[in-house]
């Protein structure tokens, strides 16, 4: 039937209505250009969608194949324009969405958001993605989702249903008030991307009046001090003047790298190598995790104490090894407000090489392990696949090298392949055990 002989209706139907669609209508062969389109617009609150993407596959059929390339169409201007409104929409749902934890009960977090369109089932998924460790749901007018393990959909809810803060926005206005820049304050582009009417679910945005009362002021202040201001410190010409003035012992350069700043902001310290000056066996890992970051101490994390007993099991005494890692600084992204680990780049992996480097000539050890390919990394600067380079190794330094995997890998592992590739850990380690006490 022709698109101008064909009247579309949409019905205020639950989100959970009892009817189904017909299943009987034969397929049609359509280009890939107009399946993807098609979910981009059917979930935009223009009622004449359907009508429209009707129209598009009419033609589509009737000889114009090649329609979706003609920009200058109408039509399809048209829905382009309502891809880009989707596509804007969902954005907005991600970046500008909060959730709350809900008090008194178990674990659990609500937001309430109030979308242009009807994106919710299409939005939820980054969700699950992001916070797939938390229980949550997500409020709108028009319908609800819920996250517990398995991903559901239920009826709309309400604004007053959303708790209306929690204790951990204090510390968010906090944080958001001090990287507030007031030299940089263009109030017409802050409304284009974050428009006011986001504004009352997000804690942040309590404070942007006043920020923006005493912006003027502040950046008068920051250009009257700039001159008495110290010197951004640069990390990597940082590193280039270490190396140019040699630290002349362990704890010389252990102060350098504790008043360091990190390549990649948002650790809270650096993480020092621990152990005897002159151990037997240096251990060298990737970076700090989590806990090492909190505690300031190498390897007293999940992977850490998993070393701890392959160490035991293998007749290694802990507190007369060396430990630290290639990267010295934790690097992570945020998930909600857990810190999760960020694998460290080549780049940034050649930048502490050096710290490394003097770390080593001041400990001395016999034997250096390089868990895990980061290691590997700092200490060959050559990415080695460790299944084809595990066991004794050759770092063209005064010790020995032995190449192993990093305790963390063998976390990740299912349980049916983990008391297997453990018991493998615990045998190179006795090798390791081994060489460090063969006579040179």
């Amino acid at each position: 039937m022709p698109p101008e002989a064909t009247v579309w209706q949409t019905e205020s139907l639950s989100l959970f209505g009892n009817d189904t669609a017909p299943t009987d209508a034969p397929p049609l062969a359509l280009p890939r250009a107009v399946t993807d389109l098609i979910p981009m617009v059917v979930p935009h609150r223009d009622p004449e969608r359907y009508g429209l993407l009707y129209a598009l596959i009419w033609r589509v059929l009737h000889g114009e194949r090649g329609l979706m390339e003609v920009a200058s169409d109408p039509l399809v201007h048209r829905l382009h324009r309502m891809r880009k409104g989707i596509a804007r929409d969902l954005h907005k749902m991600h970046a500008f969405l909060r959730f709350r934890r809900v008090p008194g009960e178990p674990e659990r977090y609500v937001a309430w958001f109030e979308p242009d369109h009807h994106i919710l089932e299409a939005a939820a998924p980054f969700f699950v993605d992001r916070f797939r460790n938390l229980r949550w749901s997500i409020l709108t007018p028009e319908g609800s989702a819920h996250w517990d393990g398995a991903l559901t959909f239920g009826p709309p809810g309400r604004r007053e249903d959303a708790p209306e803060g929690d204790s951990f926005e204090a510390g968010w206005r906090d944080y958001y008030e001090s990287t507030f820049n007031p030299a940089r304050l263009n109030l017409d582009a802050m409304r284009a991307e974050m428009p006011r009417k986001y504004w009352r679910n997000m804690p942040e945005t309590a404070a942007i009046p006043a920020l923006v009362r005493a912006a003027g002021a502040r950046a008068q202040a920051m250009i009257e001090k700039a001159p008495t201001m110290p010197e951004k410190r640069d990390p990597v010409r940082a590193v280039e003047r270490m190396a140019r003035d040699e630290p002349e012992s362990l704890a010389a350069l252990n102060a350098v790298i504790a008043r360091s700043e990190p390549l990649v902001p948002g650790a809270t310290q650096a993480v020092l190598g621990e152990g005897p000056v002159g151990a037997a066996i240096a251990f060298v890992g990737e970076q700090p995790g989590d806990q090492e970051d909190r505690q300031g101490r190498p390897f007293v994390g999940p992977a850490g104490q998993l070393l701890s007993r392959a160490l035991e099991e293998a007749g290694i005494d802990r507190s007369a090894a060396y430990l630290t890692n290639a990267v010295k600084h934790f690097k992570f992204t945020l998930r909600g407000k857990r810190r999760i680990h960020e694998k460290p780049t080549a780049g940034e992996v050649s930048h502490y090489r050096w710290w490394l480097d003097r770390e080593l000539d001041f400990v001395a050890p016999k034997l250096v392990v390089a868990l895990g390919a980061t290691a590997v990394l700092a200490l060959t600067g050559k990415s080695i696949p460790i299944t084809r380079a595990r066991g004794p190794a050759e770092f063209g330094r005064p010790f020995g090298g032995f190449i192993t995997v990093h305790p963390s890998y063998l976390l990740r592992l299912p349980d049916a392949a983990k008391d297997e590739a453990y018991r493998a850990f615990v045998h190179d380690l006795r090798r390791v055990h081994d060489l460090a006490r063969a006579p040179s």
